[in-house]
């Protein structure tokens, strides 16, 4: 029933009905980019809100993250350009240097899912420059059919559950497709995922899935749909940082092995790459673990002989500071001084100039807790200031 059209009332179906459209308004130019921009600001206001909520809250040291990537036919859609697929390719190669710079001690693992099945891309692994060379391998990979969500998630649980629970355990879903071909009853996986404290995340880069969206509410974690490439980066960008550990993890004393790097020219085989039979080969140097003795070539890593964390001194001194950050440093005035962090002079006014609001030092270019001053204070980390502080 509708009222006269003279008195200025909406219809009754149309009372309190919220117009989103309106909202949107077009640039000088005709285009919707700054209205979009716009609403991926507020999005991100409104999560920092959320995060300085919060208060403290409990960060986890180690990571154990899985990556579901689909590879469906409809990853090769180039709403996204040159497609969804190498557009997520390009995007998780930065995530991969940007997670491992936050969480040292963390490891990475890929699955993939197409064709109404699921395979392990890559193991878990604390190895950046393996996890890289994965990430440029993907377009390799030839997409087709239909994902299989529950398929791909049961690999990853498969694995996740035997890790310590000290450990922040996690999933994140990237997904293209509107659809998944499952085996079995999907709401049981969730379940599983739920009951090992396995936290589950989802990235859309189509439309809203429910049963996605059900499973990272369940699971305490996070569920988004792209708006553009930039928003799709910002999306992923988000987890970097480590997420607050669960309410019922215990606080526990980890055993960690130091091991010093071998000087010997005596060849000897290493572990990590004594089941890849075309690498694997007698090499002088590499890491010694203190308790078994076992060789492995680069840090961080878990023994496979007597399960023992073998990480460096900087490894446990950036978890720490990551978790911990500094006070941001505040900018001042162009003038004339002189670079804690490299001992150079900066005659250049043109140059930033940044202090501690602690210890009052100045320092060139802390973007955001390194000094850049040049080559000789690039490698200055945020640890040494927090020691100067």
């Amino acid at each position: 029933m509708a009222l006269d059209d003279g008195d200025g009332k909406e219809y009754r179906w149309e009372t309190g009905y919220e117009k989103t459209w309106e909202a949107i308004e077009e640039d000088a130019e005709g285009l919707l980019d700054t209205a979009i921009a716009e609403i991926i600001e507020k999005g991100r206001r409104r999560r920092l809100q959320e995060r300085r909520a919060a208060g403290n809250v409990r960060l986890g040291i180690m990571r154990h993250l899985y990556i579901i990537l689909d590879m469906s036919a409809s990853m090769l859609d180039q709403d996204l350009k040159p497609n969804r697929l190498m557009s997520t390719q390009k995007i998780l190669e930065k995530f991969v240097d940007e997670f491992f710079d936050s969480n040292p001690m963390s490891q990475l693992g890929w699955v993939g899912t197409r064709n109404k099945s699921a395979e392990k891309v890559a193991d878990m692994s604390g190895n950046s420059r393996k996890h890289v060379e994965v990430v440029k391998t993907l377009d390799k990979f030839a997409c087709g059919g239909e994902p299989s969500f529950q398929n791909a998630l049961e690999i990853a649980l498969s694995s996740l559950r035997h890790m310590p629970s000290h450990t922040s355990r996690e999933i994140l879903l990237i997904h293209g497709s509107l659809t998944t071909c499952d085996p079995g009853d999907i709401n049981a996986t969730i379940l599983e995922l739920k009951k090992n404290g396995v936290r589950t995340s989802v990235i859309s880069l189509a439309a809203e899935v429910r049963a996605c969206k059900a499973m990272s509410k369940e699971t305490n974690g996070t569920f988004g749909v792209i708006l553009d490439e930039c928003h799709f980066q910002d999306l992923v960008r988000e987890h970097v940082e480590p997420p607050p550990m669960a309410g019922k993890s215990d606080s526990s004393l980890i055993k960690m092995g130091f091991p010093q790097r071998n000087q010997t020219d005596d060849p000897a085989m290493c572990l990590c790459h004594l089941e890849d039979a075309s690498s694997s080969k007698l090499a002088p140097g590499g890491y010694i673990c203190p308790q078994c003795r076992s060789k492995y070539c680069e840090l961080p890593v878990e023994c496979k002989a007597c399960s023992l964390t073998l990480v460096s001194a900087p490894h446990l001194a950036r978890s720490f500071l990551h978790i911990f950050p500094l006070e941001p440093f505040e900018e001042i005035e162009n003038v004339l001084c002189t670079c804690f962090g490299c001992n150079k002079s900066l005659p250049d006014k043109n140059k930033h100039i940044y202090q501690c609001k602690q210890c009052h030092r100045r320092f060139l270019w802390v973007a955001p807790l390194f000094c850049f001053g040049n080559e000789i204070c690039s490698s200055s980390s945020s640890f040494v200031l927090q020691r100067l502080c």
